[in-house]
């Protein structure tokens, strides 16, 4: 009433209601460099936890001396971090799918981060390990599933735009932080030695609290993606991201004998890089007469060359394919990486830089492969079963590298590692011989599975045709088509564009 009272009024006509300003780019969701200031806070949010990861690592002769154990003792930290993940691998996208959503689950699991760090200072502070085991247990729950949390970030906002590099850029800012946390810790060890006046169990403490600010940071991050997902939610009204991951156990009696021996080669692969990177600062520094700080540095290669190598290697087995050979060269140069550090004393740069080129080269190639062998349905519940006995057999072979460095020595230790890579190398083999009696599938080149894929699309979508057909026929006519079927049968000559099966006029061309 009061607008129609105001539109009859001989009053001046109101001025008509503007639209709303379109937002700057940098704070509308929908342009690319709202979506980089995005992906800058999403690199960063696994920044602390993989600086923090290898704290033990770069201080591996601290730890020892300084809390009293030895180096059986020292690998429990290790261990302690990967048997939360046994189980959380088929849990944690469940929970951030179902229970807390990616948000809030996010920032859940940075606080796992930060508490674990905090918890595992303290245990040094005041020189009790067992505190500091439970600090790296804690840690371990918030570390893997904040991995996928930042996954599921990168599939949300850049799928189908440039998700490829989204996932070179995380994985290159993760190692940045690895290759970080090894060059620096033991200058911050050594400087706050001399804030102190000595070194011992409370300086070691302190340095692991300020590597915990790390932690702090990339909390600050998850907060911030929160705020950035919820608002571009509000304003694009999308749904919450996913993980995707749709974990059924009873899938498991299903997998193929291929992904068996997938499973065999990544848990024998991985056992001898991360369990001898954590042991690696001593046995330069014993084998090769570096200096702590040369141990560290050439430590860190494997992580230095894998920043910038990961992407370029993954771009290269996309273009060529032949997985299974790309991870035989992979499993081989890493067993010659090892046998040159366990029997000879060249110079270790030499084969700690194969072993990070091989390390790229073989995830790259091996993880995918897992796709082309089980339906996407089951992909959940394969990757998820794959990372939990990758992580079980870490937390079992940190146990046992430490028990065999304090009972046997290096050189064992290092013919131990070797024989784990003849064990990926032995499944890689036979996974080869299994794929070409299963007609090579694995072991396609890139332009024979584009073809394949090519066809199986077109399959497709004549299938589709031929449904879309059917249905036609099963729908009932109108008179109109009644008509036409009538004439048809009476032998009399229908116009080209007519059809006796459908309701009303059709094309002749949509049909074929």
């Amino acid at each position: 009433m009061a607008d129609y009272e105001g539109e009859a009024s001989s009053g001046p006509t109101p001025a008509p209601r503007r639209a709303d300003k379109p937002l700057p780019a940098i704070c509308d969701p929908n342009h690319l460099l709202h979506r980089v200031v995005v992906l800058v806070f999403m690199c960063f949010l696994g920044f602390g936890s993989y600086f923090c990861f290898d704290n033990p690592a770069s201080l591996q002769t601290q730890v020892i001396k300084d809390l009293d154990q030895n180096t059986a003792g020292f690998m429990q930290l290790y261990a302690w971090y990967s048997w939360p993940n046994v189980v959380l691998c088929f849990f944690g996208g469940f929970l951030l799918d179902r229970v807390f959503g990616i948000r809030l689950g996010t920032i859940i699991f940075s606080l796992f981060v930060c508490v674990g760090q905090v918890i595992f200072a303290t245990g040094a502070l005041v020189n009790r390990f067992w505190l500091c085991e439970v600090g790296r247990f804690v840690f371990g729950i918030g570390g893997e599933s904040l991995a996928v949390a930042q996954n599921t970030y990168a599939v949300n906002w850049f799928k189908g735009k440039e998700l490829n590099l989204v996932f070179g850029l995380q994985l290159s800012m993760a190692r940045l932080g690895s290759t970080v946390n090894m060059n620096i810790m033991g200058w911050v060890y050594s400087k706050v030695a001399d804030l102190v006046g000595s070194p011992g169990h409370f300086t070691l403490g302190i340095s692991l609290m300020i590597a915990g600010v790390t932690c702090l940071f990339s909390l600050f991050c998850a907060l911030v993606l929160g705020f950035l997902d919820k608002r571009a939610e509000r304003i694009l009204h999308k749904e919450e991201g996913k993980t995707g991951e749709v974990i059924k156990l009873t899938d498991v009696k299903d997998f193929p004998f291929p992904l068996w021996l997938i499973f065999i080669i990544c848990v024998g692969y991985y056992v001898a890089i991360f369990p001898f990177i954590g042991l690696g600062q001593v046995f330069f520094i014993e084998k090769f007469n570096f200096s702590p700080a040369e141990a560290r540095a050439v430590n860190s290669i494997v992580y230095i060359i894998s920043a910038p190598a990961s992407p370029v290697l993954g771009f290269l087995v996309d273009k060529t394919g032949r997985n299974v050979i790309w991870v035989l060269i992979a499993v081989v140069t890493t067993l010659a990486a090892h046998m040159m550090l366990a029997f000879t004393f060249w110079n270790p740069w030499i084969a700690m830089s194969v072993l990070g080129a091989s390390y790229s080269l073989l995830a790259c190639a091996l993880w995918p492969m897992v796709a082309f062998v089980v339906p996407e349905h089951q992909l959940g519940t394969a990757y998820g079963f794959m990372q939990s006995i990758q992580n079980l057999g870490l937390a079992l072979i940190s146990m046992v590298a430490g028990t065999i460095l304090d009972t046997r020595g290096y050189l064992l230790l290092e013919v131990f590692f070797c024989t784990c890579v003849c064990i990926a190398l032995m499944a890689v083999v036979s996974l080869y011989f299994v794929d070409y009696l299963r007609g090579g599938d694995l072991n396609r080149s890139a332009s024979s599975r584009a073809s394949l894929l090519k066809e199986a699309e077109e399959s497709k979508r004549r299938q589709s045709q031929v449904t879309e057909v059917d249905s036609a026929k099963l729908t009932p006519m109108s008179a109109f088509g009644l008509r036409n079927r009538y004439l048809s049968r009476l032998g009399a000559q229908l116009p080209h564009h007519c059809s006796t099966h459908l309701s009303s006029l059709a094309h002749r061309s949509v049909l074929k």
